[in-house]
């Protein structure tokens, strides 16, 4: 069981990275088999340099009520942005935008899939 709710999660964030791609026009995905693999991109930088810079953004984080986790998260999503071939981000601006939709039609597309299974 516990495969299957991980294989259905990496489905879900692969689908909602190439519908931000869809919707955003300053993020390009070649297809959603490249979305699957900047997936596991995203979720290796986020495992790997994610505590890091969490850790050490925290005062400014702290001072700006959670606001800046926004700034760190589109940081991480441009950097996974460059190790993935097929998945370009242009600019600073549609990370962030793009980090902000990516994380609400995550969670609208879990809510949506395991409401129905």
């Amino acid at each position: 069981m516990f495969l299957v709710h991980w294989i259905v999660n990496w489905l879900l964030g692969a689908l909602a990275l190439w519908l931000v791609a869809q919707i955003i026009p300053g993020i390009q995905i070649r297809s959603f088999a490249t979305a699957m693999l900047a997936t596991v991109m995203i979720a290796l930088v986020d495992i790997t340099i994610g505590p890091i810079l969490r850790f050490i953004a925290f005062p400014i984080t702290f001072l700006t009520l959670g606001l800046f986790r926004l700034v760190l998260n589109a940081l991480l999503l441009k950097l996974a942005s460059m190790f993935t071939p097929g998945f370009r981000i242009d600019g600073f601006l549609n990370a962030l935008v793009g980090s902000l939709v990516l994380t609400m039609l995550d969670i609208v597309l879990r809510r949506v899939a395991w409401a129905t299974l």
